[in-house]
């Protein structure tokens, strides 16, 4: 693993202190295996925070290897590099290549019975996906998903949440924030203030959320205000909350970013927009990206690679606020060499016996 890679990462944004030099404030994905010439050229000039990847990116490790190189080459400087490794469902990175993680809900079964077992299951099961994003010098994972379900809601969480029990979601986030942390990689907490109540699928459609403020704050705020404060980054919920902003998904709400994200969740990190892409969105790309901005996200995500869309987007970006460059200074202190070593392989097979399930 090219450990200087994450060792510089906080040092590349100190270079760049002055706003004017500062990058812009998205995170873009691209469309293949390897970047097409006009890919280069356009992030070049858009010099884009980071980059994220989908399984459209994802052939072999040493592809990976190279097309990660590449994305940072082209902006000149060790760029974040982003994926969708939570296990289960939702994984970018799959076997023969890597190994296949359970989901998350498994951890949660097994806390039922045995929390001590299960915290420790998830934190190994943490730095084996850790461990395989930083041999391929991806350095954040957008996990864990600290989502409630709730019975009838939209299966889009579903088994991708840790529990439908509050309680025991708050028991295991730590636990799964820190095994990223042990191999050097970034979680990115999701979606705030909550997804679990989502009656349809805002990768289709715009949830709307009845809940009280009374039943959110004692169920769907509580897994995150546990770790607000852990270095990690967080990611909106394209839903709408009545309780908060009738008009506005959380993404692009002043209220529910100002009151419920940053004072009553209490994280003041890095926080960026779920995909701008996502049907359950209205406007232009670049209204949405100028909304979640203002809104007080401090970074839009776009991951479709579609290049036209990604134009949009640039046209409605600025370079990173001041709080987000303290943002990525604080997560970037954290960077370095991976605070463990461990074996993938025997890693799995304990997980597996932790579980009590096949290898």
């Amino acid at each position: 693993m090219k450990l200087w890679l994450l060792r510089t990462w906080g040092a590349s944004l100190s270079a760049t202190n002055s706003a004017s030099s500062r990058p812009s404030a998205v995170i873009f994905g691209c469309s293949g295996l390897t970047l097409t010439d006009a890919e280069r050229a356009f992030f070049k000039t858009c010099d884009p925070l980071g980059f994220i990847l989908f399984a459209r990116n994802v052939d072999t490790p040493e592809q990976v290897r190279v097309l990660v190189s590449d994305l940072r080459a082209s902006v000149g400087r060790n760029a974040p590099v982003l994926i969708d490794q939570e296990g289960g469902r939702v994984q970018r990175l799959r076997p023969p290549h890597w190994r296949s993680a359970p989901p998350l809900r498994q951890f949660g079964d097994l806390y039922v019975r045995d929390p001590d077992r299960a915290i420790k299951a998830l934190r190994i099961n943490m730095q084996a996906i850790g461990v395989e994003l930083a041999d391929l010098g991806v350095d954040v994972d957008c996990a864990p998903c600290l989502d409630v379900p709730v019975p009838g809601a939209h299966d889009v969480i579903g088994n991708r949440a840790l529990s439908e029990d509050p309680e025991v979601v708050s028991a295991l986030a730590a636990a799964a924030c820190e095994g990223l942390m042990d191999a050097g990689v970034v979680p990115v907490i999701k979606h705030l203030p909550g997804h679990g109540r989502a009656g349809v699928d805002s990768h289709e459609e715009l949830p709307v959320v009845d809940a009280s403020g009374e039943a959110l704050s004692s169920s769907d705020l509580v897994p995150f205000q546990g770790v607000a404060q852990l270095p990690v980054a967080a990611m909106t919920a394209h839903v709408v909350y009545d309780a908060y902003d009738r008009e506005q998904t959380a993404t692009l709400s002043k209220t529910v970013i100002a009151d419920i994200i940053r004072t009553r969740i209490g994280f003041d990190g890095l926080l960026m927009s779920d995909d701008l892409g996502m049907k359950a969105l209205n406007g232009s790309f670049e209204e949405l990206t100028v909304g979640c901005l203002e809104a007080g996200c401090d970074v839009a995500l776009h991951c479709s690679g579609v290049l036209p869309e990604m134009e949009q987007v640039a046209t409605g970006t600025t370079t990173l606020s001041d709080h987000a460059y303290q943002a990525m200074k604080t997560l970037g202190a954290y960077r370095g060499a991976p605070r463990i070593q461990i074996d993938r392989t025997a890693a799995s097979f304990e997980v597996a016996s932790l579980l009590d399930v096949a290898a």
